[in-house]
C-alpha cells in the first residue's frame, strides 16, 4: 500500500475517530484519577497509593508501566524492518524480569519507603547518597520520557494526517499537558489505576492483532514467516540474526552492548523500583512480578506476529517511508487489517501506552526530588505537613515542561523510540544496579563507593552517549534522507557504540568497588544488620511505613 494512499485516506475518516477513541479513554481515566485524589491524604498516599494494592493490580500496573511505547511501535518496527535482530529487544526486556524477581524486588519493598534512595542511604551518609540516587533518577527518568513524547508526536503525525514540526510540538505539549494532570491529581493511586486499564487494553488490543495476522496467513507461522521475507528491503534475511547487528564488528559489540543494558537495566529503573512500594506484603512483592513476567512475556509474542505481520502485509519499504519510519509499523498493520476502524482502536491504545507510561515516570521523578532532596537533604526530615506533597507536584511541573522540549527536540530527529528506551535502560544499569547491589549484598559497601559507583556509572554513561553515534555522525538513512542522529549536519562523536552498556556498566561496578577499599570509612556493622535482617525478613518494614 502506498503511503501517500494511506496518508490521503487517514486525513478524511481516521482522525474524527481516533480523537473520539483518545478523548474517550482521558475522560475515562480523568474521571478515575478525580476518584482516587479523594484518598491522597499523605505522603504514603500519594507516592505509594496507601500500600493497599493487591499482588496482581500491581502486576498489571508494571505491566502497564513497562509496555511502554517502545514495547507497541518501536519493537513491532524493529521486527518489521530487521526482523530477528528486532525481536532482541523483546528477548533482552522479557529476561530482565528475571534479574529483577530473584534479586532486587522482594528486598527493596522490604527495606524502602518510597523512593530507590530509601535502599541506598540506609547505612550511608544520607546528604550525599540521596542526592546522587535523586539525580540518577532524574536522568533515567528524562531518557525515558524523551521517547515517550516522540513516540506520540511521530503517532499522530501518521494518524491523524497532521504535518509539520509545529503540528507535531504542538501533540507533544497536549500529551505533556495530561501527564501533569494525571500525576498533580491522582498521585500513584490514580496513575496506578490508569495503568492497570492501559495495560488491559494494550494486551488485547495485541491479542486481536496477532489472532488476525494468523488468520490472513491459515494460522500457519511458516506462512506468515515467508511472506515478511519476500516483502523485506532487498537483500536483507529478516528471518536470519545480523540484519542490524552483525554487519561489522562493531554492530555485533553494539548488540552485547544493547543486550546488557536491557537484561540488567529494569532491576535498576526507578518508576519500576516504586511501583513495589504500592503493597502491602513482600508476598504480594514477589506476586506482582510474577504476574508482569506473564503479562509482558505474553505480550512480546503478540509483538513478534505484529512485526512480521507488519513486514509481511505492509511491506519493511512502506514502513519506512511512512510518518514515524519504524514506529509506524503497528498502526500501519492495523489499517491494512481493519482499516479506520481498528486504526483508531489502535491508536487510541497507542495514545492511553504514552500517557500512562509517563504519568508514571513524571510521578517517580518527582517523589524522588521532593522526598530525597527537597525533605531529607534540604529540610532534613522537618517537613510541614503536606510540604512534600506540595514540593513533589511543583518539581512534577517542571519535569513535565522539560520532557516536552526534549520530546520535540528527539521527534524532529526521527529516532527509534525502542533505541531511546534501550538508553535509559543502560543509564538504569550503569548508575542504579550496580549500587542497589552491593549495598544489600556487600556488607564492607561505604558512601564513597557507592557515590563513586553512581556519579562514575553515570556520568561515564552520558558522556559516552553524547559522543556516539546517537546524538551525532551517523551516516544517512536513504529511505528518509536524514541521519538518525539526535543533531544533523554536525560530526563530534569518537565513541563508535550506539549503546554505552559495555562500558559503562563494569566501570560502575569496578568504581564501587574502588571507593569502598579506598575509603577511610568504616561501614555501619548495627545498621548493616538491621538491613540485612529487614531486607530477608520483612520485620522492621511496618516501622519505615508507620514513620
Amino acid at each position: 500500500m502506498p503511503v501517500d494512499v494511506l496518508a490521503a485516506d487517514a486525513t478524511i475518516g481516521t482522525p474524527a475517530l481516533n480523537i473520539a477513541i483518545f478523548g474517550a479513554f482521558v475522560l475515562v481515566t480523568l474521571v478515575i484519577t478525580f476518584r482516587a485524589s479523594r484518598n491522597n491524604k499523605s505522603a504514603a498516599d500519594y507516592y505509594a497509593a496507601g500500600r493497599n494494592i493487591s499482588g496482581t493490580q500491581n502486576g498489571l500496573a508494571i505491566a502497564g508501566d513497562y509496555l511502554s511505547a517502545a514495547s507497541f511501535l518501536g519493537i513491532a518496527g524493529a521486527i518489521a524492518v530487521y526482523g530477528y535482530d528486532g525481536f532482541l529487544y523483546s528477548i533482552g526486556f522479557l529476561v530482565a524480569w528475571l534479574v529483577a524477581l530473584l534479586l532486587v524486588a522482594e528486598l527493596m519493598r522490604n527495606t524502602a519507603r518510597f523512593t530507590m534512595a530509601d535502599v541506598l542511604a540506609f547505612r550511608m551518609r544520607q546528604g550525599p547518597v540521596r542526592t546522587a540516587a535523586a539525580i540518577s533518577t532524574l536522568a533515567v527518568s528524562l531518557f525515558y520520557l524523551l521517547a515517550q513524547m516522540s513516540g506520540a508526536g511521530g503517532l499522530v503525525t501518521l494518524l491523524l494526517g497532521v504535518t509539520g514540526e509545529a503540528a507535531q510540538a504542538l501533540v507533544v505539549v497536549l500529551v505533556g499537558a495530561l501527564m501533569i494532570i494525571y500525576v498533580l491529581v491522582g498521585g500513584m493511586r490514580g496513575t496506578t489505576w490508569v495503568q492497570i486499564i492501559k495495560a488491559s487494553l494494550l494486551i488485547a488490543g495485541a491479542l486481536v492483532m496477532t489472532l488476525w495476522v494468523l488468520g490472513e496467513f491459515g494460522f500457519n507461522l511458516s506462512s506468515l514467516l515467508g511472506g515478511a521475507q519476500a516483502n523485506a528491503v532487498e537483500g536483507r534475511d529478516v528471518l536470519a540474526p545480523g540484519a542490524q547487528y552483525g554487519a561489522t564488528s562493531t554492530s555485533k559489540l553494539d548488540f552485547v552492548s544493547l543486550g546488557l543494558a536491557l537484561v540488567l537495566g529494569t532491576a535498576g529503573l526507578p518508576h519500576v523500583l516504586m511501583r513495589f512500594y504500592t503493597v502491602p506484603t513482600a508476598k504480594d512483592a514477589r506476586r506482582s512480578v510474577v504476574w508482569a513476567i506473564w503479562l509482558i512475556g505474553i505480550f512480546y509474542l503478540f509483538s513478534l506476529v505484529i512485526g512480521y505481520g507488519a513486514g509481511a502485509l505492509v511491506g519493511a519499504e512502506t514502513v519506512l517511508g511512512a510518518p514515524g519510519a519504524v514506529n509506524s509499523a503497528a498502526p500501519l498493520l492495523a489499517f491494512e487489517l481493519g482499516g479506520t476502524v481498528l486504526l483508531g482502536i489502535i491508536a487510541g491504545v497507542a495514545f492511553a501506552t504514552i500517557l500512562a507510561v509517563v504519568a508514571g515516570l513524571t510521578i517517580t521523578a518527582s517523589a524522588s526530588f521532593a522526598h530525597d532532596v527537597y525533605a531529607s537533604v534540604i529540610k532534613k526530615g522537618n517537613v510541614p505537613p503536606n510540604g512534600e506533597v506540595r514540593v513533589a507536584r511543583i518539581t512534577a511541573v517542571v519535569i513535565g515542561a522539560i520532557s516536552i522540549g526534549l520530546g520535540i527536540l528527539a521527534l524532529q530527529a526521527g529516532l527509534n523510540i525502542a533505541f531511546l528506551v534501550a538508553l535509559a535502560f543502560a543509564v538504569a544499569a550503569s548508575a542504579n544496579l550496580p549500587t542497589i547491589l552491593y549495598t544489600l549484598f556487600w556488607k564492607r559497601f561505604t558512601t564513597q563507593g557507592a557515590l563513586w559507583s553512581m556519579y562514575g556509572g553515570l556520568i561515564a554513561c552520558i558522556v559516552l552517549i553524547v559522543f556516539s553515534p546517537v546524538v551525532s555522525g551517523a551516516p544517512v538513512n536513504p529511505a528518509t534522507g536524514l541521519s538518525p542522529s539526535l543533531f544533523q549536519d554536525v560530526d563530534f562523536h569518537w565513541f563508535p557504540l550506539n549503546n554505552p552498556g559495555i562500558v559503562s556498566i563494569p566501570l560502575s561496578f569496578f568504581l564501587g568497588w574502588l571507593g569502598t577499599v579506598l575509603s577511610k570509612e568504616k561501614p555501619d556493622l548495627d545498621k548493616t544488620a538491621e538491613l540485612e535482617v529487614r531486607s530477608l525478613t520483612g520485620i522492621g518494614a511496618e516501622k519505615a511505613v508507620a514513620h
